[in-house]
């Protein structure tokens, strides 16, 4: 269970991320508490994973899945680089959660 928590910590971080665009700078009220709502429930399940889950896989599980669900966030809702270069490297960012998934 901690792991599927851990997951849905990682996909509020991304949540969160994305919101940041969407605050312009904190000046855009709605997107701004969207976004600390996020990053409270983010955490807050982030806390809860590691009752059961050792810091250092939790911690590099949460920033993993939130770095390739916001690069990919970002591919799709700003248009940004698909260059086969950024692709592989976030490849190798899930091939090391899974490394950190499978030797726990």
């Amino acid at each position: 269970m901690s792991w599927i928590i851990l997951v849905f910590a990682g996909l509020f971080e991304v949540g969160w991320a994305v919101g940041l665009k969407y605050t312009d700078g904190f000046t855009r009220p709605l997107p701004t508490a969207l976004t600390i709502a996020a990053m409270i429930v983010s955490l807050s399940l982030l806390g809860l994973s590691m009752k059961e889950l050792p810091l250092g896989t939790a911690y590099a599980i949460w920033t993993g899945v939130g770095a390739v669900g916001t690069v990919i966030a970002g591919i799709i809702l700003f248009g940004e680089s698909m260059a086969l270069i950024r692709l592989a490297s976030v490849g190798l960012i899930v091939c090391g959660l899974l490394g950190l998934k499978l030797s726990s």
